[in-house]
């Protein structure tokens, strides 16, 4: 038998029991591949998710349609999702380190394309990015975005509703219906899984990206499922996609996260061909 036990290093564990024009270029091929299905044959073919829909979806009790009610990390990991979501769109990027070499985490977040990305969540979010000046860091706008910062001024930037929003574009693409639950003294708004395959896509395509598609080297790896890897870990949702696994490839799947997470990010970060913010992001949430 096994269960849950509580986090250590930064996982959360399972024990078992014995019985018995270069930026616009960027920017229109990344668009191109979020919206072709057929870039990456371990995305799923039929329904194209966003980051942030992803998460959420994992985080999703399949039959009761909402997250727990002891998880308090979703939110904030929410707002990391958004902002990868748009700089793997070319829509955001890291100012230059400069000749001093700053960390990533004191460096400036600033709007590369303030083209809309046709989803209401990301073009809010680029707005206040845009609008915003001086520009802030990415742990700022983690905060800003969440509404968790104690300057009123900056109250503004919230995105309100987040997982609501969210739920209601799974409604919208099929992939989740939406119920009335009475809760004995309230009444909740919940969102059950309608397509179960689409679920059964994002778990499959977590669980081999650490096992069969395991590639020892996380620069080969594709950008959007590395960053779903770290956000569903910082959002406590990691565990849903390897839980079904054999005992096996669940020790197997957590040693290679927990290498994941003890990469040096600004090591990472300066090799080429990476996405400086991205791996702002990650460090923001996991250091």
């Amino acid at each position: 038998m096994s269960v849950l036990t509580k986090r250590s290093g930064g996982l959360v564990q399972r024990k078992n029991i014995s019985q018995g024009a270069e930026g616009g270029a960027d920017r229109d091929e990344d668009d191109d591949k979020f919206n072709d299905p057929d870039v990456n044959d371990h995305d799923s073919k039929e329904t194209r998710l966003t980051l942030m829909e992803e998460v959420l979806l994992m985080g999703l009790k399949d039959r009761e349609g909402y997250t727990s009610f002891w998880n308090d990390c979703i939110s904030s990991g929410l707002r990391g999702c958004i902002l990868i979501e748009l700089t793997l769109r070319g829509r955001i990027e890291l100012e230059k380190s400069g000749m001093r070499r700053r960390s990533l985490m004191n460096r400036k977040v600033l709007c590369k394309n303030a083209d809309p990305c046709g989803d209401v969540l990301l073009d809010e979010a680029l707005k206040h990015i845009k609008e915003t000046s001086p520009p802030e860091t990415v742990q700022s706008w983690v905060e800003y975005l969440s509404g968790e910062t104690w300057n009123p001024l900056k109250l503004r930037y919230q995105l309100r509703n987040v997982r609501e929003r969210l739920a209601k574009n799974l409604v919208e693409k099929g992939v989740c219906t939406t119920e009335k639950q009475n809760f004995v003294l309230f009444d909740m708004t919940t969102h059950p899984l309608n397509d179960t395959s689409c679920k059964q896509n994002l778990v499959k395509k977590v669980q081999d990206a650490v096992l069969s598609r395991w590639v020892n080297d996380v620069q080969r790896m594709d950008k959007r499922i590395l960053s779903l890897i770290y956000l569903c870990h910082a959002s406590d949702v990691l565990e849903n996609a390897f839980a079904p696994l054999i005992d096996d490839d669940y020790e197997l799947a957590m040693k290679r996260v927990r290498d994941l997470l003890d990469l040096d990010f600004e090591v990472e970060s300066t090799k080429e061909g990476t996405n400086e913010l991205m791996w702002c992001v990650i460090t923001a949430f996991i250091k």
